[in-house]
Parts: C-alpha cells; sequence; structure tokens
C-alpha cells in the first residue's frame, strides 16, 4: 500500500508514538511523518506509508491553522504548562487590551525559536540541550501570522485561532502575547486543524482505525502531497526519458516551478522543478 493517511493525533502521543502504531497496523516499516506535532498537541497529523514516504521531508504547503489557549500571568521554561513555572503575576489586563496586542501581532515578523525544540544547534536538538539545563543563543526566525481570531476571552485563559506559515511556534507566540501584555502566558492546548493541504475533517482517530478492516480505503494517493503544484502530463517517450534519468526538454513551462509529473495512463511519476528548460527530477515516485 501507498499514500498517505492524515491522522488526528491524541494528546500524550508523539508523532513517533504515531508511526509505530501504524507500522503495526499497515504491516509495514515504510511509515514517515510529514511534521511533528509536540505531545501536548492534537490534531492533523499526515503520515506517509510505502513509497510516500519519500515525500515525507518535502511537505510542501507552508501554510498552517492551529487553535490554541493560552493562560495569562504564568511563564515556564518550556513556555507551555507542562515545563516548570518559572514567573507568576497578577492578571490585570482588559478583555479590549488583550485584543488589541493579539492583533499587532499578525503579519511578517522575526520569531525566536524556543529552546525546547527539535531544531539543531551542532548537530545536538535544542531540547536535548534544555534538558542538561544549557541555554543557547538562537537565531530569529522569518515567519508571517496570516490571521488570528480571539476565539474566547475568559480571563486568565485566551483561545484563538491561528493561520500562519511554516516553521511558526504558537508556543512562542502565546509567550511573546503574554510578555507584550506584561504578564506572562503558558500555552495550555494546540490543536493543529490544517497542514500540507489538509485540514481536520479529512483525519482519523487511532481508535477509528481500529474498526476499519481495509486501511487502503483510508489512504490518500501520494501526489495528494503536492496538490499546490501544477500538473505535466508525458506521451509514452518522454516517460521512457524521465524514468532513465534524462533531463528533458519542456519548453512549456516557467523556469524555476516545480511540477507534478504524470504518465500517459495517470500514474505519478515524480516532482520535478523546470531549470534551462529542462526537467530536472527532484523526486521520485515511480517502482
Amino acid at each position: 500500500m501507498n499514500g498517505v493517511i492524515i491522522i488526528d493525533k491524541p494528546k500524550g502521543k508523539t508523532s513517533h508514538d504515531i508511526v509505530g502504531i501504524l507500522r503495526k497496523k499497515f504491516g509495514t516499516r515504510k511509515v514517515g511523518h510529514t511534521g511533528t506535532l509536540d505531545p501536548l498537541a492534537t490534531g492533523v497529523l499526515p503520515v506517509c506509508i510505502g513509497n510516500a514516504t519519500r515525500a515525507a521531508d518535502m511537505l510542501l504547503s507552508g501554510e498552517k491553522k492551529y487553535r490554541a489557549t493560552m493562560i495569562l500571568g504564568k511563564r515556564s521554561d518550556t513556555l507551555d504548562v507542562e515545563g516548570k513555572i518559572t514567573e507568576e503575576k497578577a492578571v490585570t489586563v482588559t478583555q479590549q487590551q488583550v485584543r488589541d496586542v493579539i492583533a499587532g501581532f499578525v503579519g511578517e515578523q522575526d520569531q525566536i525559536p524556543p529552546m525546547y525544540s527539535a531544531i539543531k544547534k551542532d548537530g545536538k536538538k535544542l531540547y536535548d540541550l534544555a534538558r542538561e539545563g544549557i541555554e543557547v543563543e538562537r537565531k530569529a526566525r522569518r515567519i508571517n501570522i496570516y490571521s488570528i481570531d480571539v476565539v474566547d476571552i475568559s480571563l486568565p485563559e485566551i483561545t484563538i485561532d491561528v493561520h500562519c506559515s511554516k516553521g511558526t511556534y504558537i508556543r512562542s507566540l502565546c509567550d511573546d502575547i503574554g510578555t507584550r501584555l506584561g504578564c506572562g502566558a503558558v500555552m495550555s492546548e494546540l490543536r493543529r486543524t490544517y497542514t500540507a493541504g489538509f485540514s481536520i475533517d479529512e483525519a482519523y482517530t487511532i481508535d477509528e482505525l481500529d474498526n476499519i478492516p481495509n486501511l487502503s480505503g483510508t489512504l490518500k494517493p501520494t501526489d495528494s502531497l503536492f496538490s499546490d503544484f501544477p500538473e505535466i502530463h508525458l506521451n509514452e517517450k518522454q516517460e521512457k526519458s524521465i524514468t532513465n534519468g534524462v533531463r528533458m526538454t519542456w519548453r512549456s513551462g516557467k523556469e524555476g516551478e516545480t511540477y507534478r509529473v504524470y504518465a500517459p495512463d495517470g500514474r505519478f511519476l515524480c516532482i520535478s522543478r523546470l531549470e534551462d528548460m529542462r526537467l530536472v527530477l527532484v523526486k521520485s515516485f515511480w517502482s
């Protein structure tokens, strides 16, 4: 079986835990997730099965959507409720102040990743360094918050819906909001509702999979991961050239564009990029 299954990750499980569960259910070692969700988080986790694992490192849709809840008046070393509380303050802000501050985070900005993250520094993951009590300087990353909608304010709790670019840390966003409000904040809940072109409405829970006898029906085709890219359909001669590693001339495309490439019978072959009017292989998916 080859394809992508959308999982609604439960709280308390790591993304790697989900991979292990699906390896048993699908009876294959060729399983890989397309983007880590913290154990605290729930929601959309695309998981690749079979030859789709070749795409696991190519999460193409940068946009993501989350629903997050934060608690004002606290700060922690992990920036969420699961960490050690390092500071507590009284919450005296008004609902209007909260709305005004949150609105100020919409748009492009630099964000410093948290120490408790999987980013590597000199080959070692930051969260491993943090657990050793070591804090290192992190380079700010350029992110984009497309929108933030305030869902509920029941001080000291605030719930927001965030639409953001790839690479955005919602824990850091909550911490930054708390800092700007002057009282601190920790993230208490996080649910990813959209990533890589897939929404929570398409996701299966692990319990639901237990009641499905034929899991092949849960898989989306591998090329659904690349729905943002335009298509190219080849004839038989061109298919043979591509699968033999030839950088085939293609004059009807856009220079620098990345394409989904299909065989004459509709089989998804590969992802290629147009360079100097030639199709350069990025990733192959033919058998």
